[in-house]
């Protein structure tokens, strides 16, 4: 068994294009850039089909990384797993999350698991793929794979599945219909939850959360079913599924380790609570001697019921807000209070991540003892 040592550095950017901060922190020495296995991202842009503030990110950082990795920026997107989540509502605060790997030696008296990570990916699917089976088995494979990558055997230390899955376009749709087939949809807004959800049911069937008889007709109706770890993001960018598996194993030598809960809905604070204690931190402000918060990172729906603990919410029925922008909202300033901070990832449409209304929330904490 090898043994790896995970580093975790989180960046605060002034826009998406903003690469300063992580190249300063290259140019310290305190990253090494060949380490850099996967970068989460939030962009102040609105999170929708025509957010482009993601791939401007994406394309900035591997324009930057490009000669320092000597790779093209092509190559770069191909090396490195790139993850931005589109809107920073409310008090949420642009940032990077920079997750690094390398060989290490466990030092001597190092107990109990710490941080590792593990990356894969799917094929590329077809536009009537999505929301549908195929995604669903596909994803399942690429979760195992990249447990296999992070050396996590036992689906209880998975503790956060980020997921970057395609959504549908006109073009896409044409295309699937030139061949006589249906896509799920064919509206480019509801394809992003109907591959979000698929995505998430996928990262549940493999990890033994749900069995793996999900039909077609269960993605966006059966919301019983559902993964407590799975965080999924969709966007134009891509067609395959990105799989990013954050747990604990004891192979990592990592200064770092991971938690998490599930929020049984938008207000759920206790949840919140839970997650920084299973990695041994409090409310802030922080006074607990050896631990130190990194980062936060949830997933946040209206409730499709259209109500929070018996009171009905209007977040489904404004027509000049998208409900994923209010959740978004609401869910970061709730985390921003707990935690001390806005900078902090929360990605909102989290069907099938959690409960319906709620969602999965995991925290990262450096350990100094």
């Amino acid at each position: 068994m090898r043994t790896t040592s995970v580093g975790v550095f989180k960046v605060a950017t002034a826009g998406p294009g903003d690469v300063s901060g992580l190249m300063a922190m290259i140019g310290s020495g305190a990253i090494d850039p060949k380490s850099i296995l996967a970068i989460l991202g939030k962009t102040e842009g609105n999170g929708g089909v025509n957010d482009f503030t993601r791939e401007y990110a994406v394309a900035a950082l591997c324009t930057a990384l490009a000669p320092r990795l000597s790779l093209s920026p092509e190559a770069v997107e191909q090396r490195i797993a790139f993850v931005m989540s589109g809107g920073t509502e409310g008090v949420l605060s642009p940032h990077l999350t920079v997750f690094t790997r390398s060989e290490a030696e466990r030092p001597a008296g190092l107990s109990g698991k710490r941080l590792s990570i593990g990356m894969a990916q799917t094929r590329d699917f077809l536009p009537e793929e999505l929301g549908r089976s195929a995604q669903i088995t596909e994803t399942a494979k690429a979760v195992k794979a990249a447990m296999a990558d992070a050396d996590i055997t036992d689906p209880a230390d998975v503790h956060f599945v980020q997921i970057k899955c395609p959504l549908l376009t006109s073009e896409r749709v044409a295309a699937a219909n030139a061949r006589g087939n249906k896509t799920a949809t064919t509206n480019a807004y509801s394809s992003m939850a109907y591959s979000r959800g698929a995505s998430a049911l996928g990262v549940a069937v493999a990890l033994g959360e749900i069995g793996s008889d999900v039909r077609d007709d269960d993605v966006l109706r059966r919301y019983d079913l559902f993964s407590k770890v799975a965080s999924t993001s969709s966007g134009i960018e891509l067609m395959h599924n990105v799989v990013i598996v954050l747990g604990n194993s004891a192979s990592s030598a990592s200064e770092f380790a991971i938690g998490h809960a599930v929020m049984e809905d938008a207000i759920d604070a206790p949840a919140v609570v839970s997650a920084l204690n299973s990695v041994g931190l409090g409310v802030a402000p922080q006074s607990i001697a050896g631990r130190e918060l990194v980062n936060i990172f949830a997933k946040a729906e209206a409730s499709p019921d259209g109500s929070v603990r018996g009171f009905r919410h209007t977040m489904l029925e404004d027509t000049d807000i998208s409900s994923t922008r209010h959740a978004r909202a609401a869910v970061g300033g709730l985390i921003a209070g707990l935690a001390g901070t806005g900078a902090v990832y929360v990605s909102g449409g989290a069907e099938h991540q959690g409960p319906a209304g709620g969602g999965p929330v995991a925290a990262i904490a450096r350990l100094s003892d």
